[in-house]
């Protein structure tokens, strides 16, 4: 007995007790402080004395789902979790939060999980969560979630020097699920600061899309320069899923939320009834929510932001219609060159872009506060021509009248499959919006935000030079780290294919040329480098251009991702590509013809 009493002080090993009401594992007990017990039909109880901030919970990716209750005095706390529990193999770990219970006992209700699952040897109380990037795909520069997965970003507002950003996120995973609002800040539109999630799922149901407004005049009544969030509750159940409008508001700037006490504020009998966007009408002195529904979008006003009133519709017969219309805005832009303005609404669809998946098109017209017409109903007009530009929508009280938008860097068509692990979902740059005028129509301009340029490291330099066949340049940057901006301006002098083409010592390449002829930009990426996750993702685009004599092209390269924004971004092209090492070579190509590089400039990472 005594060698036993020794044994199970020393050892870590698990040691199983069979009990009457079934199998009961106690896992490091002294130290951990986790009884776990099996029962039937795969549900399991953990009970933990004596909780820490976090219980680390082991992720294996491609597991089924478990759900998990937080059980407190034989009441649940919050709402299920969803995750995918390790069974074979842990990928990572996903804290789930305790804080509310440090140092009280706590239990977990996890269902859907056998006691076989090395699930049970590894979850992990702890004081603190790692944070560290470990990732090779990770940009460098471009906004990605700390953790788990991420994918429209929502509710975004400036206030007193701070860039609020939040956005679709699983903080359990790196998988569909579990939607709340993460929350992210910049001052500076390039570093951002995690600041965990702000609008957690609810009676109501997981927190989908929409916008924040500030509040400026107290027309809300829930105080002067309060935030107030508008997204859509999203509630999953036998007889279909049902989704409606809700609101909370902040009185700290955005940190935390309050549910309004008789959300929802909006309903309908609609299965795709969502994304609120919600905006100002000066002229009208009400406030515009569009909402997309089906394959149209919805307009309503209101004095209050509590009651709405419909106003309109508009998406019949106009645009694209291959799939569900999402992820509205409205925007009043400057036309360049002249003192007029122009209404442009912004409709996100899935699927049915331009190269297949997810995109973003856009319309130009006029709107009097309650009904949007479209200038030009029989042309579809698409912002970006890649394959991984969605969702975008503009921040709300951004500084000196700008309009500046953001998107989701990927495509549904393949975003479950990406090869990354500890997060999944990226943005694309800051852009500002404007519009031009060409052949007598309107089009949308989205340059980078000029806060990007302090990403710019040291620029390299190259000389000016001709090219009539080839011209290779072998070493892009002395140390690339897989992120940096190239400024290239290219003059013509009768060529009829301009060839760019970035690649690494492993063969991989990006493939871009300009068919003169046609006027057209190319980028093929079916050799980028790891591209057979799905069968979707190799792919050649095309983005119209106006100019092919005086070419000016300014590319984006990050670790996992290439933007490419032609003409001050009168074209814009932006593909996930996913190489083995940095693409650190150049090479131009001329047909027929001949081309002069007059500039071509590097701004690695700062």
């Amino acid at each position: 007995m005594n060698n036993w009493i020794k044994n199970y002080k020393n050892t870590t090993r698990i040691i199983c007790i069979s009990l009457l009401m079934g199998a009961s594992c106690w896992a490091n007990a002294q130290e951990t402080k986790l009884d776990v017990r099996h029962l039937a039909s795969e549900q399991n109880i953990v009970s933990i004395r004596e909780a820490k901030k976090y219980l680390l919970m082991p992720v294996e990716d491609q597991a089924p789902e478990s759900r998990v209750y937080v059980i407190k005095g034989n009441d649940r706390i919050g709402t299920v979790k969803n995750i995918r529990l390790a069974r074979q193999h842990v990928d990572y770990y996903v804290p789930l939060d305790l804080s509310d219970f440090a140092g009280e006992a706590v239990s977990l209700d996890i269902q859907g999980l056998s006691e076989s699952a090395v699930c049970w040897k590894h979850l992990k109380p702890s004081e603190t969560f790692d944070l560290k990037n470990r990732e090779k795909f990770r940009p460098l520069y471009h906004h990605t979630p700390a953790y788990g997965w991420m994918n429209d970003p929502n509710g975004m507002f400036y206030q007193d020097g701070t860039y609020h950003l939040y956005f679709q996120h699983n903080p359990y995973g790196s998988t569909w699920g579990n939607l709340a609002w993460g929350h992210s800040t910049s001052t500076d539109l390039v570093h951002w600061t995690y600041e965990g999630d702000a609008v957690m799922p609810d009676a109501w149901g997981m927190i989908f899309s929409g916008s924040s407004v500030v509040d400026k005049e107290n027309r809300a009544g829930f105080g002067e320069g309060a935030v107030i969030a508008f997204y859509t509750s999203a509630k999953p159940s036998p007889w279909g899923d049902c989704q409606t409008q809700s609101l909370a508001y902040s009185l700290d700037k955005g940190k935390t939320f309050i549910k309004y006490e008789k959300n929802p504020i909006l309903v309908s009998k609609e299965r795709d009834f969502r994304d609120p966007k919600v905006f100002w009408y000066a002229p009208g002195k009400h406030w515009v929510m569009l909402l997309a529904v089906g394959q149209e979008m919805q307009i309503f006003s209101s004095k209050n932001l509590k009651e709405w009133k419909k106003e309109s519709s508009f998406g019949a017969k106009q645009g694209a219609h291959g799939g569900v219309w999402e992820c509205p805005d409205l925007v009043e832009l400057p036309v360049e060159g002249t003192k007029e303005k122009k209404w442009v609404l912004i409709c996100n669809i899935n699927p049915g872009g331009p190269f297949g998946g997810s995109a973003t098109q856009y319309f130009v017209g006029t709107f009097d506060g309650k009904k949007f017409t479209n200038e030009s109903p029989t042309q579809t007009k698409w912002m970006d021509w890649g394959k991984d530009n969605y969702a975008t929508v503009t921040w709300n009280n951004a500084p000196d009248d700008r309009c500046i938008a953001l998107g989701w860097m990927s495509n549904w068509q393949y975003q479950t499959l990406l090869p990354t692990s500890q997060y999944r979902g990226a943005n694309t740059i800051a852009r500002d919006l404007t519009l031009y005028l060409a052949d007598g129509d309107y089009f949308l301009q989205s340059a980078p935000s000029p806060e990007i340029e302090q990403a710019r490291g040291e620029k390299k330099s190259f000389p000016k030079f001709k090219v009539r066949d080839t011209y290779e340049i072998e070493s892009l940057l002395p140390e690339n780290k897989g992120a940096y901006e190239m400024v290239i301006s290219i003059q013509n002098a009768g060529a009829s294919k301009i060839e760019l083409t970035l690649s690494n010592t492993k063969g991989e390449k990006i493939y871009m040329y300009y068919n003169v002829p046609r006027k057209q930009f190319v980028m093929d990426r079916s050799e980028s480098g790891l591209v057979n996750f799905s069968q979707d993702f190799p792919a050649v685009t095309v983005a119209p251009i106006h100019d092919t004599d005086d070419i000016q092209l300014r590319l984006f390269l990050d670790r996992s991702s290439i933007e490419a924004f032609g003409e001050g971004g009168k074209y814009v092209m932006t593909n996930r590509v996913f190489p083995s090492e940095a693409y650190n070579r150049l090479s131009f190509t001329s047909s027929r013809g001949s081309f002069t590089v007059k500039s071509l400039d590097i701004y690695p990472l700062k």
